[in-house]
């Protein structure tokens, strides 16, 4: 799959100075309803609709916010994870991130201090794809030393379940109202389709679809209409279906804005009897932005933002307290992301490009 890059954009002036409220509360209300209407997000934040949608566009202009669509992590399915360990020839390290987030099957690269050099997350179509994709790409990647692969069996806990925390109750209850409700759909999976997908699942179509809102998650029917030169009933009709059963949306923020500026992988690892228990557990966690359970010598995966550099130990303590059954065995602080869901970073966590993510056309048939 060939890699497509958007061309890339200096942050604005604003920089990371810290979010006003108005700023904070717009993205939390696109956290919750990423294609909320202006007129709704106006209307919850007592603010004008075209207030909202200037601040909205300032931020997204600068890098420092944006909504993507991606594969739904929770079918395998659909999408199969790996995450993946890095070991890198000396001095190598940046280069190899830079090499590893110009593939779009390379959906995270982070640099970290600890026992491995660099973290990524590869996804693919199936486990065999996995094994040919991550054996050949790393073994054509200079400076790449060691990897271990872990396949993540669920990931029960991830990035668009987090929040920043201006809305009162009350605004948060009136945006989750309005999200869109499933709609019923029938495929050529079960006998029946309002449109002809093949045998298995997105046709050329739906794909378009999905890599437009991989680059832009708010991108309006009309647009989306005239990108694809398809018509307007047959597009929002496509949406529907895509989002209903197979794409999930996120509106994320430049983590130095979040409040939470550090970020932590720990790899840990609990019974098997246990696992359900401890993961729902952890999905209450505030810090713990994903959990993927895996196959490997670690069953779980955490993926963590932090304060400061004292809460890496802290944290850890505190897990350890609430859940006795779940061991952390390695822990490795992220010194920079360099890639997130697709989204290219600066140095300072700004998105700079796109390389859209690989939206997966022959998923297997579900069973019935």
């Amino acid at each position: 799959m060939g890699m497509q890059v958007s061309a890339a954009r200096e942050p604005e002036p604003t920089g990371h100075r810290p979010l006003d409220e108005l700023d904070r509360s717009i993205v939390q209300a696109l956290q919750i309803h990423p294609r909320a209407p202006w007129t709704l997000v106006g209307e919850v934040l007592g603010v004008n609709p075209v207030t909202a949608a200037r601040r909205w566009q300032r931020l997204e202009r600068a890098g420092l916010a944006w909504v993507t669509a991606y594969g739904r992590l929770s079918d395998p399915r659909i999408v199969v994870t790996g995450v993946v360990e890095i070991d890198t020839e000396p001095g190598h390290g940046e280069d190899v991130a830079d090499a590893l987030g110009a593939h779009p099957e390379v959906v995270n690269v982070k640099l970290t201090a600890g026992g491995r050099d660099l973290v990524a997350t590869v996804q693919a179509g199936g486990l065999e794809e996995l094994a040919r994709f991550t054996n050949g790409l790393f073994r054509a990647t200079p400076g790449v030393r060691a990897t271990r692969t872990h396949v993540a069996t669920a990931i029960p806990t991830e990035g668009s379940r987090w929040r920043l925390r201006s809305l009162d109750a009350t605004q948060r209850a009136r945006l989750e109202r309005e999200l869109p409700r499933p709609v019923p759909t029938r495929d050529a999976r079960h006998g029946g389709s309002p449109h002809s997908r093949g045998a298995h699942g997105l046709d050329e179509l739906d794909t378009r679809l999905a890599e437009l809102l991989g680059t832009d998650g708010r991108m309006s029917v009309p647009d989306l209409a005239k990108a694809t030169d398809a018509g307007f009933t047959t597009v929002r009709r496509r949406l529907q279906t895509l989002l209903a059963s197979w794409l999930w949306l996120r509106c994320d923020l430049a983590r130095p804005l979040s409040g939470w500026p550090l970020s932590a992988v720990y790899f840990a690892s609990v019974p098997a009897r246990h696992l359900d228990e401890t993961v729902q557990l952890l999905s209450t966690v505030p810090e713990v932005r994903s959990c993927s359970i895996t196959a490997g010598p670690h069953n779980v995966v955490l993926d963590v933002w932090l304060r400061t550099l004292a809460d890496v130990h802290t944290f850890e303590a505190h897990l350890a307290q609430r859940l006795p059954r779940l061991t952390v065995s390695d822990r490795s602080v992220v010194l920079r992301t360099t890639k997130h869901m697709g989204r290219l970073l600066d140095r300072d966590g700004a998105c700079v490009g796109v390389v859209p993510l690989p939206h997966y056309a022959d998923a297997p048939p579900h069973t019935p």
